[in-house]
């Protein structure tokens, strides 16, 4: 069973920082790629960032050179800084249910698990 428990959610303003931490136990080691999605009211959950199982990155392009995935034994990170408002979403944990080579390849993958989500407001 999958189990993806994200924290460090806020609300934070224009500008500001914030790091999610996700608890990923016996995932990160899996050989399959994990990352972020987030869904702001109204929209379509995208993919925020992502992670290979040997540490290769891609990110949105809303997000690139603002936030930083990485990860570490049973947990996944993103870095956020110079928050904006259109930054205010629910952010959820995922993780692949399968080894694809999208990360490698430059593409977002399609995860197949996610968590509950933790929420980020950015005010200005």
């Amino acid at each position: 069973q999958v189990k993806l428990v994200e924290s460090g959610g806020a609300s934070v303003e224009d500008g500001g920082s914030l790091r999610l931490s996700c608890a990923a136990p016996g995932l990160t080691n899996s050989g399959y790629s994990m990352g972020w999605l987030r869904q702001a009211p109204g929209k379509e959950r995208e993919g925020v960032a992502a992670i290979d199982a040997d540490g290769v990155t891609v990110y949105a392009d809303s997000v690139k050179g603002r936030f930083t995935i990485s990860k570490e034994r049973n947990a996944l990170y993103l870095e956020m800084s110079s928050l904006k408002s259109e930054d205010t979403a629910m952010y959820y944990c995922a993780t692949e249910g399968g080894y694809t080579d999208d990360v490698r390849s430059g593409s977002m993958p399609q995860f197949d698990y996610w968590g509950q989500g933790t929420q980020v407001t950015v005010s200005s």
